[in-house]
Protein backbone atom coordinates (compact mmCIF):
# COMPACT_ATOMS: atom_id res chain seq x y z
CA UNK A 1 0.00 0.00 0.00
CA UNK A 2 1.19 3.18 -0.77
CA UNK A 3 1.79 5.94 2.09
CA UNK A 4 0.46 9.18 2.21
CA UNK A 5 2.27 12.00 3.44
CA UNK A 6 0.51 14.87 4.68
CA UNK A 7 1.70 17.97 4.18
CA UNK A 8 0.57 20.13 7.64
CA UNK A 9 1.95 23.48 7.13
CA UNK A 10 -0.33 24.24 4.03
CA UNK A 11 -3.58 25.33 4.60
CA UNK A 12 -4.85 26.29 1.04
CA UNK A 13 -2.26 25.10 -1.89
CA UNK A 14 -3.87 26.00 -4.64
CA UNK A 15 -3.62 29.62 -3.83
CA UNK A 16 -0.44 29.66 -2.34
CA UNK A 17 2.10 32.90 -3.57
CA UNK A 18 4.31 32.25 -5.62
CA UNK A 19 7.53 34.22 -6.78
CA UNK A 20 7.17 35.46 -11.00
CA UNK A 21 4.92 38.08 -12.67
CA UNK A 22 1.49 38.79 -12.28
CA UNK A 23 -0.90 36.90 -14.46
CA UNK A 24 -4.23 37.60 -15.57
CA UNK A 25 -4.75 33.89 -17.76
CA UNK A 26 -3.75 30.78 -17.04
CA UNK A 27 -2.74 30.84 -20.66
CA UNK A 28 0.67 32.54 -22.38
CA UNK A 29 -0.73 34.33 -25.68
CA UNK A 30 -0.30 32.58 -28.86
CA UNK A 31 3.54 34.53 -29.23
CA UNK A 32 4.42 34.39 -25.84
CA UNK A 33 8.10 35.98 -26.17
CA UNK A 34 8.86 34.90 -22.21
CA UNK A 35 11.57 32.46 -22.97
CA UNK A 36 14.03 33.89 -26.04
CA UNK A 37 15.39 30.41 -26.76
CA UNK A 38 11.61 28.88 -26.61
CA UNK A 39 10.08 31.45 -28.81
CA UNK A 40 13.05 31.22 -31.15
CA UNK A 41 12.71 27.70 -32.08
CA UNK A 42 9.06 28.05 -32.17
CA UNK A 43 9.38 30.56 -35.28
CA UNK A 44 11.87 27.99 -36.88
CA UNK A 45 9.09 25.47 -36.43
CA UNK A 46 6.89 27.83 -37.59
CA UNK A 47 8.71 28.45 -41.06
CA UNK A 48 9.32 25.12 -41.35
CA UNK A 49 6.02 23.89 -40.40
CA UNK A 50 3.05 26.06 -41.69
CA UNK A 51 0.35 23.72 -40.85
CA UNK A 52 1.43 22.83 -37.16
CA UNK A 53 -0.20 24.74 -34.29
CA UNK A 54 3.43 26.02 -33.18
CA UNK A 55 2.92 28.19 -30.07
CA UNK A 56 2.19 27.60 -26.47
CA UNK A 57 -0.25 24.17 -25.81
CA UNK A 58 -3.15 25.61 -23.87
CA UNK A 59 -4.75 23.37 -21.38
CA UNK A 60 -7.05 20.60 -22.12
CA UNK A 61 -10.51 20.12 -19.87
CA UNK A 62 -13.14 22.11 -18.09
CA UNK A 63 -11.87 24.23 -14.84
CA UNK A 64 -14.15 22.57 -12.91
CA UNK A 65 -12.39 19.83 -12.70
CA UNK A 66 -11.30 17.45 -9.32
CA UNK A 67 -8.27 16.04 -11.35
CA UNK A 68 -5.50 18.10 -12.76
CA UNK A 69 -2.54 16.16 -14.76
CA UNK A 70 0.71 17.82 -15.19
CA UNK A 71 3.07 16.48 -17.88
CA UNK A 72 6.77 18.55 -18.98
CA UNK A 73 6.08 20.66 -22.15
CA UNK A 74 4.78 20.09 -25.37
CA UNK A 75 6.80 16.90 -27.89
CA UNK A 76 7.77 18.47 -31.14
CA UNK A 77 5.34 16.00 -33.52
CA UNK A 78 3.11 16.06 -30.88
CA UNK A 79 1.19 18.65 -29.06
CA UNK A 80 3.27 20.86 -30.94
CA UNK A 81 2.01 20.23 -33.97
CA UNK A 82 -1.73 19.21 -32.70
CA UNK A 83 -2.11 21.71 -30.55
CA UNK A 84 -3.94 19.21 -27.94
CA UNK A 85 -1.69 18.70 -25.08
CA UNK A 86 -0.33 14.53 -25.62
CA UNK A 87 -1.73 14.50 -28.97
CA UNK A 88 -0.07 12.78 -31.40
CA UNK A 89 2.74 11.05 -29.88
CA UNK A 90 3.38 7.69 -27.63
CA UNK A 91 2.94 9.35 -24.56
CA UNK A 92 -0.83 10.36 -25.38
CA UNK A 93 -1.64 6.91 -26.40
CA UNK A 94 -0.58 5.62 -22.96
CA UNK A 95 -1.98 8.45 -20.99
CA UNK A 96 -5.63 8.99 -23.03
CA UNK A 97 -6.09 4.79 -23.13
CA UNK A 98 -5.90 4.99 -19.11
CA UNK A 99 -8.04 7.76 -18.81
CA UNK A 100 -10.28 6.27 -21.36
CA UNK A 101 -10.27 2.61 -19.23
CA UNK A 102 -10.89 4.55 -15.68
CA UNK A 103 -13.52 6.94 -16.69
CA UNK A 104 -11.67 10.61 -16.99
CA UNK A 105 -12.70 10.81 -20.49
CA UNK A 106 -14.98 9.73 -23.25
CA UNK A 107 -14.75 8.79 -27.36
CA UNK A 108 -12.42 7.67 -28.87
CA UNK A 109 -8.91 8.87 -29.43
CA UNK A 110 -7.32 9.37 -32.51
CA UNK A 111 -4.23 11.36 -32.07
CA UNK A 112 -6.13 14.53 -33.47
CA UNK A 113 -7.93 17.69 -31.43
CA UNK A 114 -11.02 16.92 -33.73
CA UNK A 115 -11.54 13.39 -32.61
CA UNK A 116 -14.13 13.79 -30.56
CA UNK A 117 -12.36 12.85 -27.88
CA UNK A 118 -13.47 14.87 -24.11
CA UNK A 119 -12.07 14.77 -20.68
CA UNK A 120 -14.52 13.87 -17.30
CA UNK A 121 -13.93 15.84 -14.49
CA UNK A 122 -10.12 16.08 -15.80
CA UNK A 123 -7.84 18.76 -16.75
CA UNK A 124 -4.31 18.40 -18.84
CA UNK A 125 -1.79 20.77 -18.85
CA UNK A 126 2.05 21.09 -18.72
CA UNK A 127 4.50 22.61 -16.83
CA UNK A 128 6.29 24.11 -19.30
CA UNK A 129 3.82 25.29 -22.47
CA UNK A 130 6.38 25.55 -25.10
CA UNK A 131 8.20 22.61 -27.43
CA UNK A 132 11.84 22.61 -26.24
CA UNK A 133 15.08 21.69 -28.03
CA UNK A 134 15.52 17.88 -27.47
CA UNK A 135 12.78 18.31 -25.10
CA UNK A 136 14.43 19.93 -22.03
CA UNK A 137 13.53 22.76 -20.81
CA UNK A 138 16.11 25.14 -19.14
CA UNK A 139 15.82 25.79 -15.29
CA UNK A 140 14.87 29.24 -15.91
CA UNK A 141 11.92 28.71 -18.72
CA UNK A 142 10.31 26.51 -16.18
CA UNK A 143 10.49 29.22 -13.95
CA UNK A 144 9.49 31.44 -16.06
CA UNK A 145 6.38 29.32 -17.10
CA UNK A 146 5.55 28.33 -13.69
CA UNK A 147 3.05 31.94 -12.77
CA UNK A 148 0.87 29.97 -15.70
CA UNK A 149 0.66 26.88 -13.91
CA UNK A 150 -0.30 28.57 -10.81
CA UNK A 151 -2.90 30.42 -12.56
CA UNK A 152 -4.07 27.29 -14.13
CA UNK A 153 -4.20 25.75 -10.20
CA UNK A 154 -5.52 29.02 -9.37
CA UNK A 155 -8.54 28.81 -11.38
CA UNK A 156 -9.47 25.14 -10.88
CA UNK A 157 -11.95 26.00 -7.43
CA UNK A 158 -12.85 22.00 -7.51
CA UNK A 159 -9.71 20.65 -7.66
CA UNK A 160 -8.70 18.19 -5.49
CA UNK A 161 -5.97 15.29 -6.99
CA UNK A 162 -3.05 16.22 -9.40
CA UNK A 163 -1.02 13.93 -11.07
CA UNK A 164 2.57 14.44 -11.65
CA UNK A 165 3.87 13.09 -14.79
CA UNK A 166 7.80 12.99 -13.94
CA UNK A 167 10.31 14.95 -12.10
CA UNK A 168 10.30 18.37 -13.44
CA UNK A 169 6.76 18.29 -13.38
CA UNK A 170 6.95 17.17 -9.89
CA UNK A 171 8.90 20.29 -8.79
CA UNK A 172 7.39 22.76 -10.70
CA UNK A 173 3.86 21.95 -9.28
CA UNK A 174 5.07 21.38 -5.15
CA UNK A 175 7.02 25.26 -6.08
CA UNK A 176 3.59 26.52 -7.51
CA UNK A 177 1.54 25.25 -4.55
CA UNK A 178 4.06 26.30 -1.66
CA UNK A 179 5.14 22.93 -0.47
CA UNK A 180 8.49 22.51 0.16
CA UNK A 181 10.64 19.75 -1.83
CA UNK A 182 11.57 17.92 1.57
CA UNK A 183 7.89 17.22 2.31
CA UNK A 184 7.18 15.59 -0.71
CA UNK A 185 10.29 14.28 -2.67
CA UNK A 186 9.99 12.20 -5.99
CA UNK A 187 9.00 8.55 -5.97
CA UNK A 188 6.75 6.86 -8.04
CA UNK A 189 2.92 5.93 -7.27
CA UNK A 190 4.23 8.89 -3.89
CA UNK A 191 1.05 10.51 -2.93
CA UNK A 192 1.25 13.70 -0.55
CA UNK A 193 -2.00 15.12 1.18
CA UNK A 194 -1.11 18.56 0.78
CA UNK A 195 -4.13 20.89 2.04
CA UNK A 196 -7.24 20.09 0.42
CA UNK A 197 -5.57 18.11 -2.87
CA UNK A 198 -3.67 15.01 -2.80
CA UNK A 199 -0.86 14.70 -4.94
CA UNK A 200 0.30 11.48 -6.96
CA UNK A 201 3.99 10.79 -8.59
CA UNK A 202 4.37 9.16 -11.55
CA UNK A 203 7.26 8.57 -13.80
CA UNK A 204 6.43 10.13 -17.35
CA UNK A 205 4.55 7.79 -19.72
CA UNK A 206 7.19 8.54 -22.37
CA UNK A 207 8.32 6.06 -25.06
CA UNK A 208 11.77 6.29 -23.63
CA UNK A 209 10.55 5.39 -20.17
CA UNK A 210 8.26 2.45 -21.50
CA UNK A 211 10.63 1.25 -23.62
CA UNK A 212 13.48 0.61 -21.01
CA UNK A 213 10.33 -0.51 -18.69
CA UNK A 214 10.69 1.69 -16.56
CA UNK A 215 7.50 2.27 -16.87
CA UNK A 216 5.58 -0.05 -17.52
CA UNK A 217 1.44 0.41 -18.37
CA UNK A 218 0.29 -1.81 -15.19
CA UNK A 219 2.22 0.50 -13.27
CA UNK A 220 0.57 3.47 -14.76
CA UNK A 221 -2.55 2.10 -14.28
CA UNK A 222 -1.81 1.59 -10.26
CA UNK A 223 -1.40 5.49 -10.41
CA UNK A 224 -5.08 6.43 -11.92
CA UNK A 225 -6.80 3.75 -9.39
CA UNK A 226 -5.45 4.97 -6.94
CA UNK A 227 -6.35 8.65 -8.00
CA UNK A 228 -10.22 7.04 -8.60
CA UNK A 229 -10.43 5.30 -5.42
CA UNK A 230 -9.25 8.93 -3.99
CA UNK A 231 -12.10 10.54 -5.76
CA UNK A 232 -15.16 8.22 -5.32
CA UNK A 233 -14.18 8.56 -1.45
Amino acid sequence: MTKTTKIEKLKNPARSNVTGPALSSSEPSHDCPLCPRLAAFRHANQARERDWFNAPVPSFGGRDAALLIVGLAPGLQGANRTGRPFTGDYAGDLLYATLLEFGFASGIYDERPDDGLTLADCRISNAVRCVPPQNKPLPKEIATCRPFLKATLDDMQNLRAIVMLGRVSHDSTLKALGVRAQDAPFSHGGEFQAGPIRLFDSYHCSRYNTNTRRLTPAMFRAVFASVREYLAA
